[in-house]
């Protein structure tokens, strides 16, 4: 026995080491197997997909030089990746994305400048290039460039106005149903059009910001006309402004180049592209966003000269003829020219020539939250465009601030050796009094037992939560190098940040919001699941397998399509809600109107609610179920023979029999509905405002949308655990003594007995 356990933890211990071999040969290759930088494949990191994909595949294909190792990479992971990479030099040598991220990748040393992969300035269009340039240096190589027209539906609109507003006056000649214009208005990216038209910026040249003053509150009130003239569709979305313009019920469509991949044969027959109309009320036109793609080389991809050629291949006018040929990417080269049969390109040059391209520094990427809630509050008509706009600077303003002061790590380190101090006394102690030597022996082969379980579990959960804890009292941003602060993060959090302790946003108000989110659907998973289980147990209901086989399928469906399916259905024009609603109207002679679902927090929390009860109910009468199943027979029929009614033999036998079954199940369901982040994420967003947030939701907008100050969100994360365990922990300390005061009642068996003394 002694023998096959010894062999077990060698080869435990033998799997740890080739483990860890893997690791470090696959982090420090230098290490393992040294190699000259010129022997080692280029790698090539992009996150194309479809037609922009294989236009890649075959310019690199073309390629005469070193081995490439080509990894398409999912976008919204792209630029984590990148930065959690090429430091470390794990990285590509060079890497394919928009210029929006250049400021970031500047600030954490991920870019190099391109140098003599560059063939001339002269060969790429002015806007592209400058788009890439910064601090006198160029930081990419432009091989597309992607900004918004307006594409036609010439069998609606033979003709088109000179202006935004004429698009909008078309209604009245439009078949009913169908709408002059649809585009996401909702999103500040397609409304930075309507801004450039007015010439407002996102951001001042000294990285303030820009949507401020009378011009911004003009464009928030012309697009709420557009929605009050009913000329666009409300809660439009990308797939339903696809939807709209193929089905024939919209006569414009403001997109980008995209557009043109979910579009058939028959749709694109009667579509043309036009650049984008002016606004009557300013006399400018409409100048859009302007997003240029680029070859980035890293720091040690920069000291390679193959890196650099191929670099300058992909930037050619060669591969981008392919590029357009075969993904219809508007080239960024003033050498390319563009097939005279193909309208759509030439139209996207047209356009881009008059756009404003984005600012790459990392500041821009805070002005997008804050806008986008401030164009919802206006269309939905819970704010003025002056109202909105003051708040949205305020959200910048708080997310910009200074970051903490750097602190002393002594309190720390002061803490931890008090801390090892008496760790190591307490063993001393015991090792001098004897009784340490001898309880390790002991414990020696159950040890040996546990310990790879221990090992699993150090890596995966406490290692991570510790690295947690830690990065809690650190703060950084895209920009600025990251500072020990000490407890900073939690005293922000916990003062408010400095403003009102309920004002929106504020840990205290999202921590109730969470705490009634919680409540709310515990609450009815138990009583429904119940519910549904006390039904299902019937014996002598019929079909039961295929009740429970259908009640299980919302559990059985990832939550993240469920979430987004209900998301759909509370649409307020196009839901099946509303369709419901129209539905009552014709038969029942009511007149019920169409709920804007997102536009107040009780409808908000009430969507959120109805799509996690449906997720979470099933748990629960799959638990209670098999609670039921445990209850003796013989103690029902006996209170029943006594005289016991249904519900006494429900609430005085059945359901504390079953409670030290379902009490775990309860906590555990609990924890999940704290933390269900997919739902609020995907269903709500937050809307409105953010007040439908909860703790999980802040904490991954704090690093994800706003500059990556991941310290503050590890510190909610630390916070939130606390939080659970403390709660935990009261539940069970509350349980000890009802479970001491029970066992001092009458066995299960003299519930009978007890129902009947009663009952007399």
């Amino acid at each position: 026995m002694r023998r096959a356990m010894r062999s077990r933890i060698l080869a435990s211990f033998t799997a740890l080491l080739v483990l860890l071999a893997l690791l470090v040969s696959a982090r420090c290759p230098g290490l393992v197997a040294p190699a000259r930088a010129e022997e080692r494949p280029i790698r090539v990191w992009h996150a194309k997909r479809d037609a922009e994909a294989r236009a890649l595949g075959e310019v690199l294909a073309t390629y005469q030089g070193a081995t490439l190792d080509v990894l398409p990479i999912p976008y919204d992971a792209f630029a984590r990746k990148l930065e959690a990479s090429v430091p470390i030099g794990d990285g590509p040598d060079l890497f394919i994305d928009q210029h929006d991220r250049l400021g970031n990748f500047r600030g954490r040393n991920i870019v190099a400048p391109v140098g003599d992969a560059l063939e001339g300035e002269a060969a790429f269009i002015g806007p592209a290039l400058d788009a890439v340039r910064a601090q006198g240096a160029i930081w990419g190589l432009p091989i597309g460039q992607k900004c918004l027209a307006l594409f036609v539906n010439t069998a609606l609109a033979p003709e088109v106005p000179a202006d935004l507003e004429g698009i909008a006056e078309l209604k009245s000649t439009l078949p009913r149903g169908v709408y002059p214009l649809v585009y996401e208005a909702q999103g500040l990216y397609a409304h930075a059009a309507i801004l450039g038209a007015f010439g407002v910026p996102l951001l001042t040249p000294d990285e303030q910001f820009g949507v401020v003053g009378p011009d911004a509150a003009r464009s928030l009130t012309l697009v709420r006309w557009l929605l009050d003239q009913k000329a666009i569709p409300e809660d439009a979305q990308g797939a339903l402004v696809g939807d709209l313009f193929k089905a024939g019920q919209a006569a414009f469509a403001i997109s980008g180049p995209w557009f043109t991949g979910g579009l058939s044969e028959a749709v694109k027959q009667r579509t043309r592209v036009v650049p984008l109309p002016r606004v009557r009320a300013t006399g400018q036109p409409m100048r859009p966003l302007l997003g240029v793609e680029a070859v980035f080389i890293t720091p040690e991809g920069a000291r390679r000269p193959e890196v650099r050629a191929l670099a300058r291949h992909l930037a050619s006018a060669a591969a981008s003829q392919v590029r357009l040929r075969i993904a219809g990417i508007p080239p960024a080269r003033a050498d390319v020219e563009v097939p005279a049969d193909d309208p759509f390109v030439s139209a996207f040059v047209e356009q881009a020539k008059v756009a404003v391209p984005q600012s790459s520094s990392p500041a821009s990427r805070s002005v997008w939250d804050p806008m986008d809630r401030a164009i919802r509050k206006v269309l939905r008509g819970v704010a003025t465009p002056e109202e909105a706009l003051d708040e949205a600077k305020h959200r910048f303003d708080d997310v910009r601030r200074p970051l903490p002061p750097p602190a002393s790590p002594a309190p720390l380190a002061l803490v931890l050796g008090v801390l090892c101090l008496f760790g190591a006394m307490r063993w001393l102690r015991q090792a001098r009094s004897g009784e340490l030597g001898p309880a390790l022996k002991r414990s020696l082969p159950a040890y040996k037992y546990v310990l790879h379980a221990v090992l699993v579990v150090g890596v995966l959960v406490i290692a991570p939560l510790v690295v947690g804890a830690a990065t809690s009292l650190f703060a950084s941003r895209q920009e600025e190098p990251q500072r020990y602060v000490g407890l900073a993060n939690f005293i922000d959090i916990l003062t408010a940040r400095g403003g009102p302790l309920f004002a929106s946003g504020s840990f205290y108000l999202v921590l109730a919001v969470t705490l009634l989110w919680t409540a709310v659907n515990v609450f009815f998973h138990v009583t429904l699941g119940g519910a549904l289980a006390l039904v299902l147990h019937r014996p002598t209901l019929r079909l039961r397998a295929l009740y429970r086989v259908l009640l299980i399928v919302p559990w059985a469906v990832p939550s993240y399509v469920t979430a987004l399916s209900w998301k759909g259905m509370f649409h307020r024009q196009y839901g099946a809600v509303t369709g419901l609603l129209e539905w009552l109207n014709g038969v029942f002679g009511t007149r019920l109107e169409p709920i804007s679902w997102f536009s107040s927090f009780a409808t908000a929390f009430t969507a959120n609610a109805v799509t996690n009860i449906w997720l979470g109910f099933p748990f629960m009468m799959v638990v209670t179920l098999g609670a039921l199943t445990a209850v003796p027979d013989d103690v029902l029929e006996a209170a029943w023979v006594d005289g016991a009614s249904r519900w006494q033999r429900l609430t005085l036998i059945v359901l504390p029999m079953i409670r030290p079954t379902l009490a775990p199940s309860v906590t555990l369901g609990a924890i999940w509905t704290f933390n269900m982040f997919n739902v609020v994420f995907l269903v709500s967003g937050g809307d409105p405002d953010g007040t439908t947030d909860i703790l999980i939701s802040e904490a991954y907008r704090w690093a994800f949308t706003r500059e990556g100050q991941y310290g503050y969100a590890a510190a909610y994360s630390v916070l939130i655990f606390l939080l659970l365990v403390g709660a935990t922990r009261t539940l069970n300390r509350r349980k000890l003594p009802a479970e001491s005061a029970k066992e001092a009642q009458p066995a299960p068996g003299d519930a009978a007995a007890q129902i009947h003394t009663e009952a007399a």
